[in-house]
C-alpha cells in the first residue's frame, strides 16, 4: 500500500496527472544546478533510444535547493532531445518536481521515488545521481533493461573506477558485504540502480522511515532487503565513475550513511547471514570491475597522523570496542614511521568484526562506536595506498580480492565475538 501522507497535494496531483507508466527515472537533488540539465538531457535521450514506446517519466526529488535545480530539471524539453538525437517517442514523457524537505535527507529522497513509482505503478524504476557528470545514454539500458525485460528485481552498477576511489567501499563495504550473505556485489551502496516494482513496494512498505532511515544509507538498506528476500540481483558494467574530491570531515557521514547501515542490519538479518559460508559471482553484464592508474595526488603523512592521534585520543572509547590484543596491535602500529607502516588484512578483519559486535551489543552509544572507526580506516587506507600506488590494474584487484577472502575466512570470528567472546 502507497504510504501517501507525506507527499504534498501538489505533488499527488502531478503524479495523477501523469497516471500510470511502464518507466520511472528518479533524480535526488540539492543544489546540483552545475550538473543536473546535462544529466536530464541524458536521461531523456536514453530513453528515447531505448524505450520509446514505453510510457515514461522523470521525478525529481529535491531537498531543498536555492540554485534552480528543480526548474532545470521540469524545464528540460523533450523536443530539444528529440532534435538533437533524431530520436523520437511514441509516448509523452513528463518531467516533474517535489520539493520534500527544506534541506537534504537520502533516505526521505529515496523514500519519495519509491512512493511515486508505486502510486504510477512503474515496472522498473531507475535512480541517477545528479553528480554522474560521465553519464551516458547507455546507462539508462543498462540499468532499466534487465528489471524491465528480464525480470531482475534490483540491478546495481559496476564501473572503471580509479584505483584509489571507493577505498571505504573496497575496503570494507564490499568485502563485509560479499563476507555476509555470499555474493559478490561490487557496489551494494550505490547511487545509480534500477529496481523492479515489486522489490520497491515492499521495500517501501517494510521500513520504518524514521528519523534514522532518512540520515542512513537508504540505498544499502535496498540492496540488503533484496538479499534477505531472495530477490533477484544483477550487475551492469555503466564505465567510468569520476573521482569526487572529498573533504576529510566527509568521512564520518559517508560511515554513518554505510557502515552504519550495514552494522544496523546484522541483527534483524542474522539468520539470513550467520549460516553463510564462501561466495559467489551473481549475473554480470560487461566487467566485474575495472580499476584506472592516473596519478592521484594523497596525503598519506595526514593519514598517518590522523590514525595515530586516533588511536592515542581514543584509547578509553577502544578499550570498551576492541579486544586488548587488537588495540594492543594498533597501538604498535600508531608508533611506526610511514616507511614501516602496515596495517594487515586480517588485523582490519579483526577490528572491523570487533566493531560489528560492539555495534550490536551497544556497549557505547553507536553513533560514537562509528565515530570511533573513522581513525583506523584512515589507518586501513594509507595501507591500501602504500601497497598499490605502483601496481597495477591486475594488482590491486587481486589486493582487493585477497582482503575478500580474509574477510571470509574470518567470519567464524564474527560470530565467536557476536556471540559473547571478548
Amino acid at each position: 500500500m502507497a504510504q501517501e501522507s507525506f507527499l504534498t497535494d501538489d505533488f499527488l496531483g502531478q503524479l495523477i496527472s501523469v497516471g500510470e507508466v511502464d518507466i520511472l527515472v528518479g533524480v535526488p537533488t540539492h543544489n546540483n544546478a552545475k550538473t543536473v540539465g546535462p544529466i536530464v538531457e541524458t536521461i531523456q535521450a536514453g530513453i528515447l533510444r531505448f524505450f520509446p514506446r514505453e510510457r515514461t517519466a522523470i521525478i525529481n526529488a529535491d531537498g531543498g535547493s536555492r540554485d534552480g535545480t528543480p526548474q532545470l530539471v521540469v524545464s528540460a524539453a523533450i523536443g530539444d532531445a528529440q532534435s538533437r538525437s533524431k530520436l523520437y517517442a511514441l509516448r509523452t514523457l513528463r518531467s516533474i518536481s517535489t520539493e520534500y524537505a527544506s534541506s537534504p535527507a537520502g533516505g526521505t529522497a529515496l523514500r519519495t521515488i519509491l512512493a511515486a513509482a508505486e502510486l504510477l505503478r512503474a515496472k522498473a524504476c531507475a535512480v541517477i545521481s545528479p553528480e554522474s557528470t560521465t553519464i551516458t545514454a547507455d546507462w539508462l539500458a543498462a540499468l532499466l533493461r534487465p528489471v524491465y525485460a528480464d525480470q531482475f528485481d534490483l540491478v546495481l552498477p559496476t564501473y572503471r573506477r580509479h584505483r584509489f576511489d571507493g577505498i571505504l567501499l573496497t575496503n570494507l563495504l564490499y568485502p563485509m558485504t560479499r563476507a555476509l550473505y555470499g555474493l559478490k556485489i561490487r557496489e551494494p551502496y550505490a547511487l545509480e540502480f534500477a529496481f523492479s516494482g515489486r522489490l520497491g513496494s515492499q521495500f517501501l512498505a517494510q521500513n520504518a522511515w524514521n528519523e534514522e532511515t532518512a540520515r542512513a544509507g537508504s540505498e544499502i538498506q535496498l540492496t540488503l532487503a533484496a538479499i534477505a528476500g531472495g530477490y533477484r540481483i544483477g550487475q551492469s558494467f555503466l564505465g567510468t565513475k569520476q573521482h569526487v574530491e572529498r573533504r576529510s570531515a566527509d568521512l564520518v557521514p559517508a560511515m554513518r550513511q554505510t557502515v552504519g547501515a550495514l552494522f544496523s542490519s546484522l541483527e534483524p538479518n542474522f539468520s539470513v547471514w550467520s549460516g553463510k559460508t564462501g561466495s559467489q559471482p551473481i549475473p554480470t553484464t560487461g566487467a566485474e570491475q575495472e580499476f584506472s592508474l592516473e596519478p592521484l595526488r594523497v596525503n598519506r603523512k595526514r593519514l598517518r597522523e590522523m590514525f595515530s592521534t586516533g588511536v592515542a585520543e581514543l584509547a578509553a572509547v577502544f578499550q570498551s570496542i576492541l579486544s586488548a590484543s587488537t588495540l594492543a596491535e594498533l597501538q604498535g602500529i600508531a608508533g611506526l614511521d610511514e616507511a614501516n607502516f602496515s596495517y594487515s588484512g586480517e588485523l582490519w578483519v579483526k577490528t572491523v568484526y570487533e566493531f560489528a559486535a560492539a555495534y550490536q551489543k551497544s556497549v557505547i552509544s553507536r553513533d560514537h562506536i562509528i565515530q570511533a572507526l573513522a581513525p583506523l580506516f584512515r589507518g586501513r587506507a594509507l595501507t591500501f595506498l602504500m601497497e598499490n600506488r605502483s601496481g597495477s590494474a591486475a594488482n590491486v584487484e587481486n589486493n582487493v580480492e585477497a582482503l575478500c577472502l580474509e574477510f571470509e575466512r574470518m567470519k567464524p570470528y564474527l560470530l565467536e565475538k557476536w556471540n559473547g567472546g571478548k
